[in-house]
Order: C-alpha cells, then structure tokens, then sequence
C-alpha cells in the first residue's frame, strides 16, 4: 500500500509508473515506509513527557545544560536537550537573564504537575516583571549570588498556574518564606509572632509577613467585606493583576497621592460615588493628604511610594476608608476603577480587563495544576484530536483588573 498518489506521465512522455527506473521505485518505497512505519514511542508518549521534552528541546535552542537530575537516562528533558542540540549545533540563541528565568520557571511547574501559561509568559514579560527592590523586604535584589536576598520569579497565589498576573519577583528569602502558604495563614503568622515578642519567622518580621499576606490576596477572590478590611500594606508590582475590585480602588486612589495635584484630581473621581458615601471618602482621602504631606513635598519615587505603604498602618486611616469602602458592593468598585482608568487617577500604565481574560491560563478550577493535555506526539490519533484549547473558567462571575504599573527595567540576573 502507498500514501503517493499515481503520478501522471509528463506531456509528451508514453511511459507508465510501472516502467520507471528501478531506482525511482526504491526511493519511493523507502519513502512509503518511513510514513508506513509505527513509531513504537509516539503511543507511548505521554503529555507531561512531551512538556518536558519541550522545555529540554529550547534549553538546547539557548546552548545551556539542563540540571543535572534531569539529564539521567530515560528522561524526557535529556531526550529534547539531546535532539535539540543535534539540530541547533552552534546555532544558538542568547540566554539573556529572563531566559534562564523562563526555562527555570517552565521546568519547575512541569515538575510539579502545574499549569504553565507559554502565550504571555515570555522573557519579554519576566523584563517588564524585574524589580530592582523586593516589595516584601524593601531590600536591594541581588543576582545570581546565591544569598537570600537573590532576585527570584514565583507564583504570589499558589492555588492558581504559572501565567501572567499571578507572578512576581521577590527576594528568594521571602519566596521560601511563603512556600505554598495562602494570605490568611500569612496574617495568622503577623499576629503569631505580635503575640509572642518574636522579632522574625523564617528570615522576615511582622512587617514583612504583612506585606506578603496583602499581595497574596490581591490574586485570591475574595468577598467584598473581606477584601475591604484589608490595609493596602504593599502597592501591587508591575503586572500583578488585582482580582478584588475593591482593592484596585484602593490601590488606584492611594497611588493618585503619588502625582501632583491629587485632592482636585480625587474629587472628580468623587462626583461618581453614592450621595450617601462622599462624606466618607473626603474624609479618608483628607486623612491620606495629610499622610503624604508628612513625608515631604520633596520626596518621590520609591520613597514615596514605601511611606504610603507604611501609612496604611495606622489605625485611623483604616477605619476612615472602611466606613467608606463597606457603603459601596462589588460593582459600584469596579465602575469606579473603570472611571479612574479613562482619567489615569493611578498612572497610565495600568489597564482594567474583564475576569475571563484577567484569569486567562491561572487554571483556577483545577487549583493551578495542569489538566490533560493533548501533547504534540507524533501519534495521528493525537493529532487529529488536537483543537482549541478549553476555555479556563473566571473565578467569578463579574470583571477584575490588571494591574499594570510603569514596567520595571529590567537588570542583569
């Protein structure tokens, strides 16, 4: 049996395919067998092996070595590094440090049977996630020096996938700090150690264990009440994406305080609440002016933004933007956020996106871990079956918010 079809004698020409020469017969056949043939791996191969054939295939692509666990017989990263670098030779690309980054990062959620984002999470996007400061410790990031306080890319919630919005750079001492804790177990921690006397708990202070709880729970659905009694405790980094509409607003009028010119600003956002809550809001929003007037006129950049941070550790301010946040619900939130977005009330550089797309590749319905996937085996079973990707359930029925901030440069790692 042959996959070519019959070949037509070419004009002018009498003679039949059964009179060709039969060295053009060889060839065919030899061609006939290599499609005939079963390939006695391509059943065989399962999905999280043909991921990490993958991942082995473009550590070749960028000339680099995969760990060394990973190059033992039989697996499947040495088997992709192995064919890839048969194929791309000296060839390579540059391994830039977002490079290594992204293929540590793909490595990692494989390993661990989680869902990895490839569309968005690229190492452009591990560029413009870079920080040069740790937002948990507030300390200087290091690179590749193999201390805690080593720049390092982790999920901030650990019941959703590898993708973009639920990533961030922190200090590794904060990374294995937080491990697979949620934000609540964060706060049990703060009030833990308050209790005791206790200065730190796996390297960070309460102050540190705060921060971490606050920025866990802008990527955890929330309930409006429960995500309004939060202190704002750390502003979101760049391209976390805030799933609680309240806290966006939060964050959207705190960071207004950053730009000149905020209070007149402000009150435009003002002339869209609820009669029965602009009292309130003046009220909280005089309450921050004279926060960000403690710290100077002068100050700016991030010491701006770390006193602001710091501000919402009193107990006044608190209470004044809960009176006001708990007369509003979810959406009069989000319309609101909406409202400060067409006049950049938090900055430019931050945009709202509907839940579905904000939520995009987090693999919610499946606590972050990888659902079956069709692979690329070669087998043409799979290959027929392969489609459209299933479409990732929102975690809530209403819209969410990317947030966006002025993209970090991005340093050597």
């Amino acid at each position: 049996m042959s996959l070519r079809p019959p070949r037509l004698a070419s004009p002018g020409s009498s003679r039949s395919l059964s009179e060709r020469p039969a060295a053009m017969r060889s060839s065919d056949a030899l061609t006939t067998d290599l499609f005939d043939e079963p390939l006695p791996s391509a059943q065989a191969v399962k999905p999280a092996d043909a991921i990490g054939f993958e991942i082995g295939w473009d550590f070749a692509h960028y000339r680099l070595t995969p760990p060394a666990a990973q190059l033992a017989e039989g697996q499947a990263v040495r088997q992709g590094w192995l064919a890839g670098a048969a194929v791309f030779g000296t060839r390579s690309l540059k391994p830039t440090p977002q490079v290594r980054t992204w293929l540590q990062l793909r490595l990692s959620a494989w390993q661990r049977g989680c869902a990895f984002e490839g569309v968005q999470v690229t190492p452009h996007f591990l560029a413009q996630i870079d920080v040069p400061v740790c937002p948990v410790t507030r300390l200087a990031l290091g690179r590749a020096s193999g201390a805690g306080s080593d720049a390092a890319v982790d999920r901030v919630c650990h019941q959703a996938g590898y993708a973009a919005g639920n990533l961030a750079t922190m200090s590794l001492r904060a990374i294995q700090a937080k491990a697979e804790l949620g934000w609540r177990e964060a706060l049990t921690i703060v009030c833990r150690l308050e209790a005791s006397g206790l200065d730190t708990l796996d390297g960070l202070t309460p102050a540190h264990w705060s921060r971490l709880a606050v920025l866990m729970s802008f990527v955890t659905p929330l309930p409006h009440a429960e995500a309004a009694g939060l202190p704002l405790r750390v502003l979101p980094p760049n391209r976390l994406r805030l799933l609680n509409a309240v806290q966006a607003l939060q964050a959207v009028v705190t960071l207004a305080f950053i730009q000149a010119q905020a209070v007149p600003r402000l009150r435009e956002l003002m002339k869209h609440l609820p009669a029965n809550a602009k009292h309130d809001f003046q009220v909280f929003m005089l309450t921050l002016q004279a926060r960000r007037l403690g710290i100077g006129i002068q100050a700016g950049g991030t010491q701006v933004r770390q006193a602001l941070e710091d501000a919402w550790a009193d107990a006044a301010l608190n209470r004044r933007w809960q009176r006001f946040a708990l007369q509003l619900d979810e959406a009069t939130c989000e319309r609101l956020v909406r409202i400060a977005a067409r006049h950049g009330l938090g900055g430019k550089a931050w945009q709202w996106l509907p839940s579905a797309a904000a939520t995009e590749g987090w693999a919610l319905p499946l606590g972050g871990q990888a659902g079956p996937q069709p692979g690329w085996a070669r087998s043409r079973a799979q290959v027929k079956t392969r489609g459209a990707r299933p479409t990732i359930a929102a975690c809530r029925t209403s819209t969410s918010t990317c947030w966006s901030s002025a993209p970090a440069s991005p340093g050597p790692r």
